[in-house]
């Protein structure tokens, strides 16, 4: 493991409940954030330091850009789509008693992956569908407890998911919106906390943020732990490369459950220069 001190600045201060979600906006120059149980949608732009926050009217777990303008968001009651004007429109709305949405991601073909958990954490209470443009909605996993990251190998020819309770990240192998051949690429050990979001990066690398660790975590492509960014706050809920080179790792945290937070967390950390990320396909509707 190569021995090296990353230092993280402060980009948002924030007392965010559920920080989550960090995405770059390409289009835009700005990073997308959100707070899940604050029912908020952050953006952030590194170039000015400009900020806004909107509140949703409900719990939201994920916003990823669109290819025509606005966002696609994941949402307590399904998917929707927010229009450029302000338009809001459901793509798939699927109210399920005692479930939420959680964490989501843009498949190399476009395709939203949207995660779903029970607010109680039960087993076998959440799900992985994947969404097409057309409102198309196809069920990857449904047998899951807090569907978390996702993402894809650079050639797309794997996915990388966590379900947070297993303490494993898997690994699958994707072609065509398909996924199989589900096996353990990288396991958390008793007392490094749950694995939460994840982040490809260019060179294979998955980056690995720790609920209850404190630290993000890179993982070769042959799974072995090769660097550690420890962070302050025990709370580190994913992460995801952002500014126009795509160097800088932004870092989301929470302050839920803390009896006594750091002063940083339930903010928007950042780690310039950290590595090189992968430019992050809007979904395709």
């Amino acid at each position: 493991m190569t021995s090296k001190t990353y230092d993280y600045e402060v980009a948002v201060r924030a007392e965010a409940t559920l920080g989550e979600g960090p995405t770059w906006d390409a289009a835009t120059g700005r990073l997308l954030w959100l707070d899940i149980l604050g029912a908020r949608l952050h953006t952030y732009d590194p170039a000015t330091g400009h900020r806004t926050v909107r509140v949703t009217d409900q719990h939201v777990g994920a916003a990823k850009p669109r290819a025509n303008g606005g966002l696609v968001l994941n949402l307590r009651d399904g998917v929707a789509l927010l229009d450029p004007d302000d338009t809001f429109r459901w793509l798939h709305h699927e109210p399920v008693p005692g479930r939420r949405a959680n964490d989501a991601a843009i498949a190399p073909d476009g395709s939203l992956w949207a995660g779903t958990m029970r607010y109680d954490e039960a087993p076998g209470g959440g799900t992985l569908t994947r969404f097409t443009p057309d409102g198309t909605a196809e069920t990857v996993l449904d047998d899951v407890a807090v569907s978390n990251g996702t993402g894809w190998s650079p050639d797309g020819r794997l996915m990388y998911y966590i379900d947070s309770p297993t303490r494993r990240v898997d690994v699958f192998d994707h072609e065509a919106g398909k996924v199989s051949n589900r096996r353990p690429f990288a396991e958390i050990e008793d007392g490094a906390g749950f694995p939460d979001g994840l982040t490809v990066d260019a060179d294979g690398c998955v980056w690995v943020a720790l609920w209850d660790g404190g630290a993000v975590r890179r993982y070769t492509p042959a799974g072995d732990l090769d660097r550690v960014i420890t962070l302050p706050t025990p709370r580190v809920t994913a992460c995801a490369f952002g500014g126009a080179d795509l160097t800088d790792l932004y870092i989301t945290t929470a302050r839920v459950g803390l009896e006594s937070p750091h002063p940083v967390a339930g903010s928007l950390l950042v780690v310039p220069g950290a590595g090189k990320g992968l430019r992050q396909l809007p979904f395709a509707g």
